[in-house]
């Protein structure tokens, strides 16, 4: 068997990110769905490298993960990673083992070990959106609960992004998270992400004062490129320390494991190397008694289903991601996708991945032109012609 096209799909689920869908096929008529993660006005480039690494991958056979991945990375990125290469790769590869579990008639997850539960817990993300108070998140956070979400993630961070922010930017913060505290009740997970938004000083004095409304992770504090500060808040805090979703190679991670950085470590399916790469991320986590927990913020189809499976076949699973606001639109161009109730979720126990698209509905959300995003430091802005 062989691989003759790949093919990259952009679409838009009307919302504020497009997604990057990539279909795999073969000269036996097998073919194979995944996806790369992608960031706003980002997603183009991650497309041209798919179409970069493509000829570099036609011929090959689909079973030759490893030897195809070190190809590319030898003789395509010349030994140079970079996010938007793994993230390209990341798609190719979850295809591949779509391909590999249709070719064997097994789900994915049986390929990977087997599954060491019989369903993967989700916490729901993108409840937030539109709302534009912090009644109206409540209100949210409330609404999400009601319908079974037993675990809620957000930012409660507001106004523009600051390493240094003032006492009221943080006060303000507190209160975020104490009201929605108050407003779901006891017996809900909450999970804090700070998007690396703040110094080690701040981020330890804003966990200290959450610390007695039961946060169940505390996501990002600091920026990982420098692992030390992320270690640095850890060891000062009493929160469950999160970080990996900017993360993407063994390297990056054996650095949050020997400096004790991290409680969870966060890879995306989708943008970490792929399934194979998050199996040995998760590996390399467990004899350190540090947990697995995907960022998926991917398609509630493709990449929902290949954080599935990894979940579903690490020993040492957490809990998943998973948004909400995309489920309807992702769900309206899928002829088969996982099984998604509030708080849980599983792959299909059908050969590869479990999916399928349906080509005519996915032309139907169209790639969308969203702009630049807003400018994190507005107040810091130079007067300027024209603007990004």
């Amino acid at each position: 068997m062989k691989i003759t096209s790949i093919t990259p799909y952009l679409f838009n689920p009307r919302s504020g990110k497009n997604l990057l869908l990539i279909r795999v096929e073969t000269d036996t008529g097998l073919y194979g769905w995944g996806e790369c993660y992608t960031s706003l006005r980002k997603e183009q480039v991650v497309q041209a490298y798919v179409q970069a690494m493509t000829p570099y991958v036609i011929g090959r056979d689909p079973f030759n993960i490893r030897h195809t991945w070190r190809v590319l990375f030898d003789d395509f990125a010349i030994r140079r990673s970079s996010l938007d290469l793994a993230c390209a790769w990341s798609g190719i590869e979850i295809a591949l083992w779509d391909i590999i579990g249709k070719a064997c008639k097994q789900p994915v997850y049986k390929l990977l070990g087997g599954a060491n539960r019989e369903q993967v817990r989700l916490y729901a993300n993108g409840w937030y959106e539109g709302a534009r108070s912090l009644d109206a998140l409540c209100d949210a956070a409330v609404r999400t609960v009601s319908q079974g979400w037993n675990a809620l993630k957000w930012d409660p961070y507001s106004g523009p992004w600051r390493t240094f922010i003032s006492q009221k930017e943080e006060d303000e913060a507190v209160e975020n998270v104490r009201r929605i505290r108050a407003a779901v009740g006891p017996h809900v997970d909450l999970l804090i992400d700070a998007h690396r938004r703040v110094a080690p000083r701040q981020a330890v004095s804003f966990a200290k004062r959450i610390e007695g409304f039961g946060i169940m992770q505390f996501e990002d504090p600091n920026l990982a490129d420098n692992i030390d500060l992320v270690a640095q808040t850890r060891a000062q805090i009493g929160l469950p320390t999160v970080t990996g979703e900017t993360l993407y190679t063994k390297e990056q991670f054996v650095a949050v494991l020997e400096r004790k950085a991290a409680d969870v470590i966060n890879p995306d399916v989708c943008a970490a190397g792929g399934i194979l790469a998050s199996m040995e991320l998760a590996a390399m986590a467990e004899p350190y008694g540090v947990s697995f927990s995907p960022h998926n913020n991917n398609s509630t189809v493709v990449g929902l289903a290949a954080t599935l499976h990894v979940s579903l076949a690490a020993s040492n699973f957490l809990i998943a991601e998973h948004f909400v606001n995309l489920a309807p639109a992702c769900d309206a161009i899928a002829t088969c996708r996982p099984d998604v109730r509030p708080g849980w979720a599983r792959p299909r126990d059908i050969p590869g991945l479990g999916v399928d698209i349906d080509m005519r509905a996915l032309r139907e959300w169209p790639y969308a032109d969203l702009g630049s995003k807003n400018l994190r430091h507005p107040h810091e802005e130079f007067p300027r012609e024209g603007h990004v």
